[in-house]
């Protein structure tokens, strides 16, 4: 079975996790960690990065730097993972959604001005797949309202939008470092921080609510708990996971790349026969192959397809099923407007197996099994 994803491993994390634990530092805010952290500084331009246990957490950070709180509303897509709400779901906020575009599956931008209230506080951009939202729209309409923007580029590291590094754009940018992800240490993130007047406030809340930091800088003889806060240090053992692929970031860039490429060169005449829809990158927009997926013609179609390929050794999968219509998502949170796409647009939504790795024999495999299955369709 060629599966879905496979975590990527470059080669040198084992010599770099048995160093860490040699230098018996395995906690937080070690060597790999501050390395980690430079690395997507130099490479995003972001006055300051913090690994974090995961892009959940990051998210958290963000609403707590944000002051979220009870009856508070933060305008997000539904379609996106439960993380994007949680987050501030956690505060006491309510969720307001807005309907996507169908050409990149992100926030239609054109909806999102409506759906402000007295309450808004935030908009909550997804980049998703790595394809950067509108952005420039969406800032305008955050600075004419006073409101503050937390990216969710969960998927988007390397992904640029007009030149500029997804999570560097916004007041808070949040990265995934999960083992699905380009990138990974397992279990991970990163919070963005664009105005450095909340960087050392970030440092507090991540270490449990205490100026720790500072003391670890030699600026304080000792530190104590100054503000709420909590532990989002990622273990040094992940972080030093991390380092070997950072290291090799521009090769993994390359070969996934090199992968989306080839699946949508594969595909193109199916798309333009009008039988499925390829994924759409608007100019400005430079993306980093995070997943390449393919829309059927309908759910029924899409679950013929995913059979299909099962019966031929090729794992595809659909993705979220839209917050709105869950049981948290009626609870916790409100549809704006009218739902045209969402719904309709992730039902078709299928993903190929895309990762650091993919051999051509088992990339032509999953090209063979899609035109196979719209041969005579």
């Amino acid at each position: 079975m060629i599966s879905f994803n496979v975590p990527p491993c470059v080669g040198t994390e084992e010599k770099y996790i048995k160093d860490a634990i040699a230098k018996h530092k395995i906690c937080g805010d070690g060597e790999y960690t501050k390395k980690c952290n430079a690395w997507l500084e130099e490479r995003t331009g972001s006055p300051k990065v913090l690994l974090t246990t995961s892009c959940t957490h990051a998210t958290e950070m963000a609403a707590l730097l944000a002051e979220i709180e009870p009856g508070d509303e933060v305008i997000m897509p539904s379609f996106t993972f439960v993380s994007t709400a949680d987050a501030f779901v956690l505060r006491g906020a309510k969720a307001v959604f807005v309907d996507i575009r169908p050409d990149t599956m992100n926030i239609d931008e054109t909806k999102i001005e409506a759906a402000i209230t007295k309450k808004t506080k935030a908009i909550v951009p997804v980049h998703y797949a790595g394809v950067s939202c509108e952005m420039d729209t969406i800032m305008d309409i955050a600075r004419r309202h006073n409101l503050l923007v937390i990216e969710d580029a969960a998927q988007g590291v390397l992904s640029s939008y007009k030149g500029k590094a997804l999570g560097t754009i916004g007041d808070y940018g949040c990265f995934s470092f999960h083992e699905t992800k380009n990138y990974s240490m397992g279990e991970g993130g990163a919070i963005l921080i664009k105005n450095e007047d909340m960087i050392e406030p970030a440092e507090i809340i991540r270490e449990k609510g205490t100026n720790r930091a500072k003391f670890f800088r030699g600026q304080i003889d000792k530190y104590t708990w100054v503000n709420a806060g909590s532990s989002y240090l990622p273990s040094e053992l992940n972080a030093a996971y991390l380092y070997g692929e950072l290291e090799q970031a521009d090769k993994i860039f390359d070969d996934r790349m090199n992968s989306w490429n080839e699946y949508y060169k594969a595909f193109k005449d199916i798309a333009d026969a009008g039988k499925i829809d390829l994924p759409v990158i608007p100019e400005g927009c430079e993306h980093n192959a995070h997943m390449f997926y393919l829309k059927c013609k309908d759910l029924e179609e899409r679950t013929n397809l995913i059979s299909f390929a099962k019966e031929h050794g090729v794992q595809m999968v659909f993705h979220y099923i839209p917050l709105h219509s869950a049981p948290a998502g009626k609870k916790h949170g409100r549809f704006n407007g009218e739902d045209i796409y969402t719904t309709k647009e992730s039902e078709r939504l299928v993903r190929l197996p895309l990762y650091y790795g993919l051999t051509d024999e088992d990339r032509n495999k999953v090209i063979d099994v899609v035109r196979d299955f719209y041969k005579n369709r």
